[in-house]
C-alpha cells in the first residue's frame, strides 16, 4: 500500500487481545490470509507483522469486540483503533 506521494507505507504490527476475543470469526472472513481461529475458537494473527492492507484493516474494524489492534511496526503509532 502506498501513500498519496507513492511511498511505501510502513509495516503494521497485528495483535489480538485473546482475553477480549469472542471467536466470532469475522476477522477470518475479512482477512483469511491474516487470521486463524485455534481449537478454542480464539483468533490469532498468522504473522505479527504484515504489509498494510485493506483486508487486515477491515478485519480490525469489523471485530465486534474490538479485540484487534494495528500499529505501525517502526513507531508504534496507532492505526486501529485510532488514537482519540
Amino acid at each position: 500500500m502506498a501513500d498519496a506521494e507513492g511511498r511505501t507505507a510502513a509495516r503494521w504490527r497485528v495483535a489480538v487481545d485473546r482475553g477480549v476475543c469472542i471467536g466470532s470469526g469475522m476477522c477470518v472472513g475479512a482477512a483469511p490470509d491474516g487470521f486463524r481461529l485455534d481449537a478454542a475458537r480464539q483468533s490469532h494473527p498468522v504473522a505479527t507483522e504484515t504489509e498494510p492492507g485493506e483486508r487486515v484493516l477491515a478485519a480490525a474494524e469489523g471485530c465486534p469486540v474490538e479485540a484487534i489492534t494495528l500499529t505501525v511496526a517502526d513507531s508504534g503509532a496507532a492505526v486501529f483503533p485510532p488514537e482519540e
